[in-house]
């Protein structure tokens, strides 16, 4: 059996036809991300939806993104390459699924999300990639000086060979996972939500047609390029700059990173400068630079163009090699995703310079999480739980800034209450918006939360985050937002650079950033002031001294 690429001729196709195929495209991702969940075993998907969709052309290019974390994107772009690259295509079968995850040779952006690609077969030839990636809440109680640390790393290699199960690969993945049944169940999860985007693309294929199938890929490629070029041509023409700290309980101290964007007619050039890369797992590998500048600019420039390969042509980012904002081997990576939310707050805050109204202030900039680890009294095996917490999100032009959401690259739900103490020894004590939180404007910042977990049983726990030193900033006048807090313990034994244990029976609290204003503070209405003071957002003393009302 010979493998070949469909033909990429086709006669001329009409823009009815290649929307109506576009929308496929979303709802074949769609569905695919809701099986995907729904299939799954671990809090962190099933609960938290920690886990993204998409297609891809022939070439590796990105058809369609399901709307879910755009962090992801940095993985579903690595991996092509590098299977294309190790792979002939002549070698390639129906029912073939490769599996990766490494930052270096598997084009992942941090090992716990785990990538299953397969090939798309239409009469001999391939016409596309159903791609999902899984963030395995695995891996933990580890260091992050290097990637060696981190978990184990998984270049693009065969799952599954021709339909048959690879039984050797499978049991060498999940001897090196600390959950291997959670793993196992996800993993098929995974291949199910691949099976079901195979099947509904060659449904679409039978209907209208591989060639123009391929043709409407391409046209909503170039679409989106067109579109994005208009958006970039009505930025006035200039360089803009802006700098921002980072900290984060792995260091020490704060880094400083800077971003210098230049709009020349319909084209952006984006400049990154940031300190050499660290012995933490702050670092960010190219892919995952990418991604972030595509989801940041796309929701500046306008937000409606298709998230597809075509919007990035327009686009040249650089950044110094073997620094924090683009890595090299073999830099850990673990916890990037921080990294990467200041990096939209550079790009944000250098575009408000030249579009204000069409950017919001500064949201919690972090992404702030806890990773618990333990033995279950029941049975002794193993446990982790993971969560990542929301925060506020900043304030706009015309509105306040939303309350206790993830925002920008993450976009997962907190565990609920009654699902955290179900499947763990952990009690959730508090859950709810911190007063005072989002930063004062003509329009309010969105507020940070405050979990509180109490330890049923000893475990060990980490805890990630920012803007713990830098509150995130206000926009065209508007103020500051929170800052976030981590409350270990006893309440008075600090972290060790985020590592703790817990005992029974003590807790950890964690505060997440709030975010910044928009416009000044005199200019809010004061009907909006009251309301505020009366719903507890804001105390008495702010309305006086911010505000200046009685």
């Amino acid at each position: 059996m010979s493998t070949a690429l469909a033909p990429a001729s086709a006669p001329a196709i009409d823009p009815i036809t290649v929307e109506v195929i576009g929308s496929a495209f979303a709802s074949i991702a769609e569905e695919m991300g809701e099986a995907l969940v729904r299939a799954s075993y671990s809090t962190n998907i099933k609960e938290r939806r920690d886990c993204s969709t998409a297609l891809f052309d022939t070439a590796g290019n990105t058809l369609c993104q399901a709307e879910h974390i755009p962090m992801h994107l940095g993985s579903f772009i690595g991996i092509l390459p590098h299977i294309l690259k190790r792979h002939p295509l002549e070698q390639m079968r129906p029912g073939d699924v490769f599996v990766g995850n490494d930052a270096y040779e598997g084009g992942g952006t941090h090992l716990p999300d785990i990538v299953l690609a397969e090939p798309i077969f239409v009469d001999g030839s391939i016409v596309g990639w159903a791609v999902n990636t899984a963030h395995h809440a695995d891996f933990a109680d580890r260091g992050h000086a290097h990637i060696y640390q981190e978990g184990l790393r998984i270049p693009p290699i065969r799952l599954y060979r021709a339909g048959e199960l690879q039984a050797d690969v499978q049991e060498l993945i999940l001897l090196n996972c600390q959950v291997p049944r959670e793993r196992l169940s996800d993993l098929r999860a995974q291949m199910a939500a691949n099976r079901m985007g195979v099947e509904r693309m060659q449904a679409l294929c039978a209907k209208y047609g591989s060639a123009t199938v391929l043709a409407a890929g391409r046209a909503l490629q170039d679409y989106a390029e067109r579109k994005m070029r208009a958006g970039i041509a009505a930025i006035p023409d200039g360089t803009y700059r802006f700098a921002d700290r980072f900290d984060n309980p792995e260091l020490d101290g704060e880094l400083e990173f800077a971003c210098e964007i230049t709009v020349a007619g319909d084209t952006m050039h984006l400049h990154f400068d940031s300190p050499p890369q660290v012995r933490a797992g702050l670092n960010m590998v190219y892919t995952a630079l990418l991604s972030t500048v595509y989801y940041a600019v796309k929701t500046v420039v306008d937000p409606t163009i298709l998230p597809n390969a075509g919007l990035a042509r327009p686009l040249t980012v650089t950044a110094p090699e073997g620094t924090v904002l683009n890595c090299s081997h073999p830099a850990a990576v673990n916890g990037r995703v921080a990294t990467c939310q200041r990096v939209v707050d550079l790009i944000h805050g250098a575009l408000a310079q030249a579009v204000p109204d069409r950017v919001i202030a500064a949201c919690n900039g972090s992404c702030a999480s806890a990773t618990f680890i333990g033995t279950s009294p029941k049975d002794g095996s193993l446990w982790v739980y993971l969560e990542t917490i929301g925060g506020g999100s900043g304030a706009r032009a015309t509105k306040d800034g939303l309350d206790g959401v993830h925002v920008h690259l993450t976009n997962t739900s907190n565990l609920p209450a009654e699902a955290l103490e179900l499947e763990y020894p952990l009690t959730l004590l508090r859950y709810e918006l911190v007063d005072g939180s989002g930063g004062p404007g003509a329009q309010r910042g969105g507020m940070g939360l405050r979990r509180v977990y109490r330890a049923e049983a000893e475990c060990r726990l980490r805890v990630d985050g920012s803007r713990l030193r830098s509150a995130p900033w206000g926009l065209n006048g508007g103020l500051e937002g929170g800052k976030g807090t981590f409350v270990y313990g006893d309440g008075v034994t600090p972290f060790d650079h985020g590592n703790g244990v817990l005992k029974p029976g003590q807790i950890v609290e964690i505060i997440t950033p709030g975010a910044g204003g928009y416009g000044p503070p005199s200019k809010r209405d004061p009907a909006a002031v009251k309301r505020d003071l009366a719903e507890g957002r804001i105390d008495a003393e702010t309305v006086r001294r911010v505000y200046g009302m009685s």
